[in-house]
């Protein structure tokens, strides 16, 4: 039985999911695949991903391949709840509703283990935690999963590490065809459409902050350079920190940007990246935005202790007032900006993403009694075979190596 917030929302939600369909030739394309091979058939798939249009669509190609779904969200405030609807009325189980408490958002996460899942689908890690801490039992039904974003990954390696992880865990993240793209070009684009339609302010003139410079800070501070903002970087790696200055710009620590920052754009999967110690030096009006999985970059704990007045400044923004007098805002209670104040990455990057997250999955069930438990690569021709589906629904072709540039090279 399905846990969303209203039926009657579903006509909304195919609408969207129908727009996304048509933007993802991809996904499209394996989804016709699927339906003939069914690799999925007589698997149950417990599916945590960010709950929006192009995640239901991803949904409906793995159903498309005989995968009985059960859907969750990943995060309480990134649920489209006409998505989640249209999603049920098709027949799906789905438990997910936008702005759910945490004890309600874990509450779903359980609903898709109780039914004893095949492969696990997970955005972050929350999935195969409690899979390996509340529902040991279910464990010996778990062929394995696949794993959305660089968190998780953490997560896994960490499990791995100590010897915890119990079945094979694919690292999507890790393909070229979702890194290169999805972290870049789709992170650096969404951030910076959810702080624009949700602020309405201006980006040129004004000092931007980005900490953390992987792929995503990457995209996210090549975005905001193009608006015409002064960027300033934060990092701990000292490679990364180079690659920022080689980039042009300016790289110092949080302690020294927190006093010039306008925006502060959080993007390094850590804890505790601005704290009290920053918010009391930033100047006046200062807005504060993550854009890494978990709430957990801008201490909003330790805000909202210091504060001396809390007020919803606009839909979405908070505004906090400090005993110095000053106020800093927040947008989306520091949760992921591009999906808690958007739509999320755009549907043709996507494309790519959930291409290699489909096909990874396919190779999970075709390869069921090879494969060990632990963190597990993308195999290299997943991501190759992407790429062409991709260049060749973009009208684009490439050559291709002769027997003697093949030999010569060792490929």
């Amino acid at each position: 039985m399905s846990l969303i917030k209203d039926m009657a929302l579903a006509p909304s939600g195919e609408m969207k999911i129908r727009w996304v369909e048509r933007n993802m030739p991809v996904l499209r394309g394996i989804g016709a695949d699927f339906e003939k091979t069914k690799p999925f058939a007589g698997l149950k798939v417990a599916l945590s991903v960010h709950l929006e249009a192009k995640t239901a669509y991803l949904c409906r190609v793995l159903e498309r391949g005989g995968a009985e779904m059960y859907v969750t969200g990943s995060n309480p405030l990134s649920t489209q709840d006409d998505v989640a609807a249209a999603l049920a009325a098709g027949g799906m189980q789905v438990f997910a509703r936008h702005g759910c408490t945490m004890e309600e958002y874990e509450q779903c996460l359980c609903e898709v283990l109780k039914v004893g899942p095949n492969m696990i689908i997970d955005d972050g890690g929350d999935l195969v935690h409690l899979m390996h801490t509340k529902y040991t039992a279910q464990i010996a039904h778990v062929i394995g999963g696949c794993e959305e974003t660089t968190t998780g990954i953490h997560r896994l390696r960490t499990m791995a590490k100590a010897g915890e992880l119990r079945f094979p865990m694919v690292m999507v993240n890790e393909a070229d065809c979702k890194h290169l793209f999805d972290n870049r070009y789709g992170t650096g684009q969404s951030v910076w459409d959810g702080i624009n339609r949700t602020t309405n302010l201006i980006v040129a003139g004004k000092t931007v902050v980005v900490s953390g410079y992987g792929w995503c800070g990457k995209g996210v501070a090549l975005r905001g350079k193009g608006f015409g903002a002064k960027v300033i970087v934060t990092e701990t790696d000292p490679v990364r920190a180079l690659e920022a200055v080689m980039d042009g710009y300016e790289v110092m620590p949080m302690a020294d940007a927190a006093k010039r920052g306008d925006l502060f754009i959080t993007v390094t999967g850590c804890s505790g990246v601005i704290t009290r110690e920053h918010f009391e030096t930033m100047k006046d009006g200062a807005i504060l935005t993550n854009a890494g999985h978990f709430d957990v970059e801008v201490d909003m704990a330790a805000l909202r202790a210091l504060a001396c007045e809390e007020y919803e400044a606009r839909h979405n923004i908070q505004g906090f007032v400090l005993p110095n007098g000053k106020t800093i805002f927040t947008i989306a209670e520091g949760r992921l900006v591009n999906l808690a104040a958007g739509d999320g990455h755009p549907a043709e990057i996507m494309d790519m993403s959930f291409a290699i997250q489909a096909l990874s999955a396919e190779y999970l069930a075709a390869h069921r009694r090879e494969l060990q438990p632990g963190v597990i690569a993308v195999p290299r021709e997943l991501d190759e075979a992407v790429a062409r589906r991709k260049l060749r629904a973009m009208g684009v072709s490439i050559d291709t190596l002769s027997a003697e540039q093949a030999e010569y090279l060792g490929v």
